[in-house]
C-alpha cells in the first residue's frame, strides 16, 4: 500500500492544504461553515485565530464543539471532529503572533494593533477521519489526539450470514470477503450500504 498514515501525517496534510473549512451549530441548530487559513499546526494541537465580534466565535464559544475538513490535491478527505477552546490567556499573544507571523496576509486584514480583536481557540481533543479516493481500493482510517472519540461507522456482517456472496458482488470496492460469516475490510469500505440492501439474511447491520 501506500505511505503510512498517522494523525500526524493528518495534520501535516491539512497544514499543506492551507484554507480549511471549518463547520459549527449556530444558536438556532442550523449548521455554519467557514473557510480559515490564520491556523497554526503542532505535532498534537491546532491554534487558529478569529475576531471576538464574529459569530463563529460565539459558536465556538458556545458549543466548544467544531469540525474541520480539508482536500488535497491527491483526493484525500482528511476530517478532525474535536473539542475547542480558547488557548489560555497568558498564550494568546505568543500564538497569535505566530500566526500572524506564518500567515503574513492578516496583517492587511488587522493592521497594526487591531490583531488585538482576535481570540485564538485550540484544539487538542480530536478525532481525524482519514479517507483516500484516489487510491484503489479506497483507503479509510481513524485516528485520535489527546481525548479524542472515534464513533464506530460503516457496516459489519453479524454471525446471521449464510455466505450467499451476494453482498461480495455488489460491492464497489471489493471490501468482502467470503466467508463463515463474509467479513468486510473496514479500511476500503465506501460506507455506500450497498451489502445492507441486498443481504436476503439481514446480516449486514450499520454501526451506530
Amino acid at each position: 500500500g501506500g505511505s503510512r498514515m498517522d494523525a500526524q501525517t493528518c495534520l501535516k496534510k491539512l497544514g499543506y492544504v492551507g484554507v480549511l473549512s471549518f463547520a459549527t451549530v449556530d444558536g438556532a441548530g442550523d449548521p455554519q461553515v467557514r473557510c480559515i487559513s490564520a491556523i497554526h499546526y503542532e505535532p498534537d494541537a491546532i491554534y487558529f485565530f478569529t475576531a471576538r465580534g464574529k459569530d463563529f466565535c460565539k459558536e465556538l464559544l458556545d458549543t466548544g464543539k467544531v469540525q474541520v475538513l480539508g482536500y488535497t490535491m491527491y483526493k484525500e478527505m482528511i476530517r478532525l471532529t474535536g473539542t475547542v477552546k480558547p488557548a489560555p490567556a497568558e498564550e494568546q499573544d505568543k500564538w497569535r503572533d505566530l500566526i500572524f507571523e506564518e500567515q503574513p496576509y492578516l496583517a492587511n486584514v488587522y493592521p497594526g494593533e487591531t490583531r488585538s480583536i482576535g481570540i485564538i481557540f485550540c484544539i487538542r481533543d480530536m478525532s481525524i477521519e482519514y479517507f483516500n479516493l484516489g487510491v484503489n481500493p479506497i483507503f479509510r482510517e481513524s485516528y485520535v489526539i489527546g481525548n479524542g472519540k472515534t464513533a464506530p461507522k460503516g457496516y459489519f456482517i453479524t454471525d446471521t450470514c449464510i455466505s450467499c456472496g451476494k453482498c461480495v458482488r455488489v460491492c464497489p470496492q471489493k471490501a468482502i470477503d467470503k466467508g463463515s460469516p463474509s467479513v468486510i475490510h473496514q479500511e476500503h469500505c465506501l460506507h455506500c450500504g450497498n451489502c445492507l440492501r441486498v443481504c436476503p439474511a439481514g446480516a449486514v447491520e450499520k454501526a451506530s
